[in-house]
């Protein structure tokens, strides 16, 4: 049931998320909005292509999707990529696991016969002021 939940929020989220995002970044409707990091980006797109910002580059295509909206197929990639990581995560577990995983290539040893089964103590550690 969780992997459900998590599914559905995380499709959602991840097709809501997107246009907020660009919104937020300067990415608008009604073109870049000036002193934005998408202006930045834009004028160091526009100074390194000699002047003017080249049609496909990252700027243009965050300007168009920010400006039109994500297309029906990408949003429909959006929101399974979304779902996929919120049922990932609705799914996990929260707490720490019971016992650590085995290191690899230990194995259990099992005291023989004549072995001693019992652990000495171990000293108590000291501080360096103790030790002078």
């Amino acid at each position: 049931m969780k992997r459900v939940a998590g599914a559905v929020v995380g499709g959602v989220l991840a097709v809501a998320a997107v246009p907020a995002v660009l919104g937020a970044v300067g990415f608008t409707g009604a073109g870049i909005a000036a002193s934005s990091l998408a202006a930045k980006m834009m004028s160091a797109a526009a100074v390194a292509n000699g002047g003017g910002v080249a049609a496909g580059s990252l700027v243009a295509t965050l300007q168009s999707v920010g400006a039109a909206g994500l297309s029906t197929s990408s949003n429909i990639l959006l929101g399974s990529v979304g779902s996929a990581f919120g049922a990932l995560l609705g799914g996990s577990k929260k707490g720490p696991s019971s016992s650590p995983p085995a290191e690899p290539g230990a194995e259990k040893k099992e005291p023989k016969e004549n072995e001693s089964q019992v652990e000495l103590p171990k000293p108590p550690i000291r501080s360096e002021k103790q030790e002078k």
